[in-house]
Formats: C-alpha cells, structure tokens, sequence
C-alpha cells in the first residue's frame, strides 16, 4: 500500500534548477516528496514524460469584480484553473464596493469562498475620506497586502491618495507587518497629457501612449519608493513598463530598502508600434503598452534578476468597453489568467532564460511577497500540492473558441503558444484536465497571511 495519494513525473521546474527525470510526490495535499529518477508507487500516477510540471502561479493582481455582471469569482477563477493559476490575489476595487474596511473583506471572502474555483488572497485598500484609520482592521480581517494609487481613475472605486495620506497609510501598514502596492502614474503629469492629447486633436490608438509618457511612471516610482525609505514601509509598484522603473527599484534595494517592483505579462508580450496600432483600444492599459525596444528591455531586467514577480493585472471588460474608435474612452485593462503562464515560458525559452524564473517570478516570489508562503510559492516538501503541467502541443490562443473566457476577446488572439497548460492541481486534487475545469465554484479557499509578520525580502537574483 502506497503512502502517497499522486505522484507526477516529468520535467519539474524548481525555483533553483530544473530537475529533467523528477518527480512529485503528494499525500493529504501537500507536496511530500521531490526527488530524481524512480519515482514512488502512488493510488494516482502521472506519467507526463516530456511535459513541464511547475508550480500553480499566484497571480499577483486581478480584477474579478471590476464590473459587475461581467464575470466574478466562478468565472475569473476558471480562467485561472484552465492557466494553471491555483492562487489570485484579488483587487479592492469593485464595481459599488470599495474593499476599505473588516466588513467589506470579510463579505468579499465569504463570496471568494462560495464562488471561487482556485484560492483567493486579497487586497485591502482606503477610502481616503476616512484616512489610514482602516488598516488595522483589514490586517486583522486577512488581507495580505494594501493597494493605492498615485492616479486617480475615478474618485470612489479607485481614487488618487494625495502624497501626504499616502505617506500616513504606509506607516500604519508598516505597523500590520504587510506590504503597500501602488498604482505608479502621476496623476497631475498625466491630467496635463490628456489635456493636452485631446487639444491636438489625437484620438487614434497613438493618443494613450502620448497621455502617459515614461516620466509619469518614473516620478510616482521615485514617490511610492521614498515614501517606504521614510516610513519603513515595504513598498510595492505593481506594474512597470520601462526598464528605467527596474533600475530605480534595484537602486533603492541595493541601498537596502524593502522595495519591490512587478510586471505584467502584457509588457513582455506586446508592444506599441505593431499590438497597440493594431487592436487600439484592446491593448489600453495603465500604465501604457510600450515600444518593442522597451518589451526587450523588460526581459534583461528578467533575465538579470530585476524583476520582482509577473502577473496578469486581469480584467475582463465587456467587449462594447475596449471598441471605441476614440482611444482614451476605452476602458483600461485585459484578461489574462488563461494565458500568462504559457506566455511567460514562450517569451523566456525564446532568450534563452531559465525557466527557474518562472517559479520563482509566478509562484515563489508572489507568495513570499503577500505573507502566504507556509502554504504557497515554489514546489517545496509541506506546501500546498499545487501544480500545473505544460505540455508541447502548439496551439494558437483564440479567446472566443475558449470555454472559460468571460470577455471573448483577447489581445492575445492569434499567438501561438509552443507550450499548453494539460492540467493543473490544487492542494493535490485536479481541477483542469488540459480541456475542462473540473473545480466546481466554492472549491477555493479564503488565503491569509501567516501570522506572526515579519520583514521579509523577496528574492531576486
């Protein structure tokens, strides 16, 4: 009789190297074993041969509930099953409900927990009418991070934290033992761009790029990092476009601040000249799709141990939201879950990068980041057994021909994928067969942080 419930053989991607003929052992859900060669009898058996076994992702930021009727927590966590995503960390800005407060975290993870395919962490944030009174509370309550912004999208859902509020949120954060996100655009450079923008005349796929130039990302980065030098906070952009961003970042870590910085897999996918003029308004986000020179940029930065961690910034607007003919009244984001692992391994096997950066920039890095590592990250013995399986099958992605895709389109349409996610695990059960999700909504968790917090430094190279 087996002492293991599943065992998985292939090719296992470790945060530290790349095991060719391994496997991975699971019993009562958590990984058990990792090892070389033989593997262990087992009550289930995966024989993957050439197929890549890696960590389930823990996509850093998405947006199930940016606008209701769209999608929610059973759609957006399907989209992530079928990705080999187990974990999202969801945002706090929904649609009629800014998660500010204990209430309004523990109503969102009753909801998380009665609809969600694959675990959910959240994110608190602030009404900036009431100030950093708040956070405690939502520390307590089980988020696992803060989210602000130097930009404000509209004044309730996702509202601008002047400098001086800023700096009191990140010393009362500090005191929670998490870290503080930021949305990194200045937004009086930004309002001066539009303005601008729109007094030339400009309202072609060209006008969101020239409303966010790069010196609007770089001055809320220099902002957001110094803020956390003052108050001891850890301090987080949650997206950067422009490799001068991950310099800044590494600048601040090599003088010794907790300062981290995130990429989304749109920046080292697509680019201005050819994505951007081609789907207009379903390639705007914020910040800006950039130059391809930029896109290469962002993949040394990868390759030298620059990039904090990858995530999707998922959102998926209603199509009628993303087709306006004038650039900037298109609604800014794109989905993602679906597609950001195997789109990561393309563009890395593409330079020659190792794919140890996957684990450690889609799993290990993320977890590590948001408190959770005692359950999730990297495959390590006593972790949560999950897990996703690529397999060599080109597909070409199509959004529309996709089973779990709410939007129906993609700005990834038409990409060929060399590797395919064939499965993925939570906590040793299957929940994606490489065709259907098996996970019914409720099958997900409610993630918090373990507790006691402290310190910590997310690793780098």
């Amino acid at each position: 009789m087996s002492d293991f419930d599943l065992v998985l053989t292939g090719h296992v991607v470790l945060c530290d190297r790349e095991v060719e003929n391994g496997f991975v052992a699971v019993r009562d859900g958590k990984i058990a074993l990792l090892g070389e060669g033989s593997a262990p009898f087992a009550r289930e058996r995966h024989d993957l041969g050439a197929a890549m076994i890696l960590p389930g992702a823990v996509d850093a930021q998405v947006h199930s509930l940016s606008q209701k009727g769209a999608e929610g927590f059973a759609a957006s966590t399907a989209a992530a099953a079928a990705g080999g995503v187990t974990t999202i960390v969801d945002m706090p800005y929904d649609e009629g409900n800014l998660v500010c407060s204990a209430k309004a975290v523990r109503l969102k993870a009753e909801e998380a927990e009665a609809e969600a395919r694959v675990d959910v962490a959240l994110y608190g944030t602030i009404d900036p009418t009431e100030g950093a009174a708040r956070i405690s509370e939502q520390a307590e309550a089980g988020v696992c991070g803060f989210k602000f912004s130097t930009f404000g999208t509209d004044p309730k859902r996702f509202p601008r934290i002047s400098p001086a509020l800023l700096m009191t949120c990140f010393a009362e954060v500090a005191k929670t033992g998490l870290a503080a996100g930021v949305h990194n655009e200045d937004d009086a450079f930004v309002r001066e761009a539009i303005a601008a923008v729109e007094a030339a005349g400009i309202t072609d796929w060209r006008a969101h790029g020239l409303s966010r130039p790069p010196m609007t990302e770089i001055l809320a980065a220099l902002q957001i990092y110094e803020t956390g030098v003052v108050t001891g906070c850890p301090a987080h952009v949650v997206h950067c476009s422009l490799g001068r961003g991950y310099e800044i970042a590494k600048r601040y870590r090599d003088e010794g601040h907790h300062a981290t910085v995130e990429c989304c897999i749109h920046y080292l996918t697509l680019d201005e000249e050819n994505d951007v003029a081609r789907l207009g308004g379903k390639a705007k986000i914020n910040p800006p799709i950039r130059p391809r020179e930029e896109v290469e940029r962002l993949w040394r930065h990868v390759a030298a141990g620059n990039v904090s961690m990858v995530s999707t910034d998922h959102v998926s607007w209603s199509e009628d939201r993303k087709t306006d003919p004038v650039m900037l009244k298109n609604a800014s984001g794109v989905p993602g879950l679906e597609v950001m692992i195997p789109l990561f391994v393309k563009g890395a096997l593409a330079r020659g990068i190792p794919l140890t950066w996957a684990a450690r920039l889609l799993a290990e890095n993320p977890a590590r980041y948001f408190r959770i590592d005692h359950a999730k990250g990297g495959l390590a013995v006593g972790r949560d057994a999950d897990l996703t399986v690529l397999e060599p099958v080109a597909k070409t992605y199509d959004a529309r021909a996709s089973t779990v895709s709410v939007a129906g389109w993609s700005p990834y349409d038409g990409i060929e994928l060399p590797w395919t996610t064939a499965g993925t695990w939570l906590r040793g059960a299957q929940i994606f067969d490489g065709t259907t999700v098996l996970a019914a909504p409720g099958n997900g968790a409610f993630v918090r942080p373990q507790r006691p917090l402290g310190l910590r430094k997310t690793v780098h190279a």
